[in-house]
């Protein structure tokens, strides 16, 4: 332990501790807008700077380690003068409307310059120009980007993708694509992880909410009938901007704030997460009876940002991704196909809606031959937990006080483990819950496979299946899912079954999500999914009853001739840049 003393009160910490953590422990933070806790710790905002007692020159906060005797000033003159000066001159080059910026009142920059009492142009604006394929799944705004360097080093450091670089030097750098390339020439994976770590406007999704509300949107037209869907993991996270508790943001809550919106229909993800275990479940048994016709493991397809990182790496693993498509996918289909037959709807006249936690999926959905229900798109948009959010506040909604009401039917009923689709671990462990059934003929205990939950970036498990021992492995963030592929080459690991999402701790941490300056809600986002799980009637995909209504009805079962045809998709099909 160290003694220093902080705006001069006398404080005691560990050894090693930096001057910001040491000046949060002291309740006297210092404001920031590059740093991110063991990813981005270089100082380069010089926003935290602070004064030392004895030293000549500010020090940044959030680099710099207390020293015994140390007397540390966070307030002085000359750090207020300081750091002020700093945040003008970010703001020459910055873009300033925050009227038109979607971050505006959830932005790092507008908040510090609020509170240094900035209130006009202390210097010229400089502004650089934009250049940006509007057609991307999310969009850069240079005029925007403050140099934080956080998207280069999330991007680096644990997505392991390198798309983002420091281009050009002095008073000229940016950051930009690498080696100056267009995003869409990239091997991005669109997951979005830069966006939700962006301090400020610089990145977001596409924003893609007028082809409903404008005037030639498809709420506008009379003959359009709108289905939306909802995803597992959105439900934990839809009503964090919008002053809700955990308790109060029920899926049924969630449902009717999306019907007060102008949907016609609003169904369950959940539903699209059963059927995509029946077909994904029975897809590794049948590999797995007749091993030496596959490479192994079969990995899940599930989650576009791992596909497009897969195909892009390492191409010649692609025949070892499950066929099944995505569930919200295999959901948009059926609701054009199936859907549709049943509530007597003109399939052309509907136009189908995905709210996901994703931006990857915004690209998956303009993939061509995964749209196999014969009336143009399966999916029409995709939708992220942010655009759900301000379309409920642009209409002004009181979901607080709405009341609640069911998905409608069919697809309106899921499970537990369609539910936990949404936490890393999740689709494994819903996997294995109906495989044991499957090869048993029994249900095993809902929780037998906890082994596979938790935020641990690769975890590995050995399940028993009525005397076969499969081994499996769960990895979430693309930098996990490298250093778990190349030990596969190596040789040094063996599975059968391996799940892998894009984002760090899954869909729960999506890219689409809401985004909380300073935390990580993964790991409470996965809980309430889990505890959603537990609280539910039927835990098992295989005993939903409108997934076993579908196939009795239409499918015939799992991987027959319609389920290949309308829940399968050719991986092959489609390139990587």
């Amino acid at each position: 332990m160290v003694n220093i003393k902080i705006n001069n009160v006398p404080l005691q910490v560990e050894e090693g501790t930096t001057i910001m953590d040491a000046a949060e422990i002291a309740k006297m933070p210092v404001p920031h807008l590059c740093y991110l806790n063991g990813i981005n710790e270089i100082g380069a905002c010089r926003v935290c700077i602070v004064e030392i007692k004895g030293v000549d020159r500010l020090v940044p906060a959030c680099n710099n380690v207390v020293q015994e005797g140390m007397e540390v000033y966070t307030n002085s003159p000359r750090v207020r003068e300081a750091r002020k000066t700093n945040v003008e001159l970010l703001l020459s080059q910055h873009d300033s409307q925050c009227t038109t910026c979607v971050r505006s009142g959830n932005c790092q920059l507008q908040t510090v310059a609020n509170d240094l009492g900035i209130v006009g142009d202390a210097y010229r604006k400089d502004l650089p120009k934009n250049r940006w394929p509007r057609e991307f799944p999310f969009i850069r705004t240079a005029s925007k980007c403050i140099k934080c360097m956080r998207c280069v080093q999330i991007c680096d450091k644990v997505q392991d993708l390198h798309i983002w670089d420091i281009l050009r030097t002095g008073s000229w750098v940016e950051v930009g694509v690498t080696n100056n390339m267009d995003i869409t020439q990239t091997k991005c994976s669109a997951c979005g992880q830069c966006v939700t770590h962006c301090p400020t406007g610089a990145l977001r999704e596409r924003d893609d909410t007028g082809k409903l509300t404008a005037l030639n949107g498809a709420f506008a037209d009379p003959e359009t009938i709108t289905i939306c869907q909802i995803a597992p993991a959105v439900r934990a996270a839809w009503a964090e901007e919008l002053g809700l508790t955990r308790e109060e943001a029920t899926p049924e809550k969630m449902a009717a704030a999306a019907k007060a919106l102008g949907f016609d229909y609003v169904v369950d993800t959940d539903f699209g997460a059963d059927l995509t275990i029946m077909e994904e479940g029975s897809e590794f048994l049948h590999r797995l009876q007749n091993k030496d016709q596959y490479q192994w493991p079969m990995f899940t397809s599930c989650c576009p940002g791992w596909v497009r990182f897969l195909k892009g790496q390492y191409p010649e693993m692609t025949g070892q991704l499950s066929t099944a498509k995505s569930p919200h996918m295999m959901q948009a289909t059926m609701e054009k196909v199936y859907m549709a037959d049943k509530l007597g709807l003109d399939p052309e006249k509907i136009f189908t809606v995905s709210i996901m936690p994703c931006t990857a999926k915004k690209a998956e959905a303009e993939i061509p031959n995964i749209n196999d229900a014969g009336y143009g798109k399966d999916c029409d948009l995709v939708l992220t937990t942010r655009e759900l959010a301000r379309m409920i506040r642009a209409d002004h909604l009181d979901v607080k006080h709405m009341a609640e009401r069911p998905f409608d039917r069919p697809f309106g009923i899921g499970t537990g483990a369609g539910v936990i689709f949404g936490a890393t671990g999740g689709v494994m462990e819903a996997a294995l819950r109906s495989c044991y059934y499957l090869v048993t003929g029994k249900n095993p205990y809902p929780d037998a496979f906890y082994m596979v939950r938790g935020l641990d970036g690769w975890k590995e498990a050995a399940i028993d299946i009525a005397g076969t021992t499969v081994h499996v492995a769960v990895a979430s963030g693309l930098g996990n899912a490298r250093k778990l592929i190349q030990a596969l080459k190596r040789g040094e690991v063996s599975y059968d079954f391996v799940e892998i999402m894009a984002c760090p701790g899954g869909c729960a941490n999506g890219g689409g999500q809401p985004i909380h300056e300073g935390q990580e809600l993964a790991g409470i986002r996965s809980d309430n999914l889990y505890s959603l799980d537990r609280n539910m009637k039927l835990r098992f995909s295989h005993e939903n009853p409108e997934v076993k209504k579908i196939y009795e009805e239409f499918l015939g079962a799992p991987l027959g001739e319609k389920s290949e045809k309308y829940l399968h998709t050719d991986h092959f099909g489609w390139e990587m840049p």
